[in-house]
């Protein structure tokens, strides 16, 4: 039996050059000068830290991080922007989620893409991964082909390829 598995990972090395760069073009922009921005990421819990004075900053900021995750060929989808700002003082701060991993729905969505395609393969959530096996390496293509045509809202990887 081949099989794959599906995963959403953010590769940990490009995000963090994507911060690096973006707090570099930050720091060189005119409209950024004398302010007391910080844009930091805590690799840990992996969310990305953002400290400015005003609304229009925050902004320009978000627009420069997706810019440059772009850069790094990652997809933006994997940050969860929320609604959580909030001031301290004439400050204005943003936590911004990276998401790793599939959630749970997410992944009934993957499964039951699969299942309707009407391939000879079976789809099994496991943890944060959907995996896929099949008799037939050519249908496990197919799928992969399938998922990729597919806007899930979750960037996907296919991963541990085995025949």
């Amino acid at each position: 039996m081949a099989s794959f598995d599906i995963v959403s990972k953010t590769d940990l090395q490009k995000l963090d050059n994507a911060i690096n760069t973006a707090v570099k073009e930050i720091l060189n922009r005119f409209d950024f000068n004398g302010s007391k921005t910080t844009v930091e990421l805590d690799k840990k819990t992996m969310m990305i830290h953002i400290v400015t004075e005003n609304d229009m900053r925050l902004k320009a900021i978000e627009g420069i991080i997706i810019g440059r995750m772009v850069k790094q060929q990652l997809s933006s989808s994997c940050l969860d922007f929320g609604k959580e700002m909030y001031a301290s003082g004439n400050m204005v701060k943003k936590d911004i989620t990276v998401k790793q991993g599939i959630d749970k729905d997410t992944a009934k969505k993957i499964v039951k893409i699969i299942k309707e395609s009407g391939k000879k393969v079976q789809a099994s959530i496991m943890d944060e991964q959907v995996r896929v096996t099949g008799k037939k390496i050519d249908d496990l293509q197919e799928i992969i082909s399938l998922m990729e045509g597919h806007s899930i809202g979750t960037p996907l990887q296919y991963e541990n390829y085995r025949n």
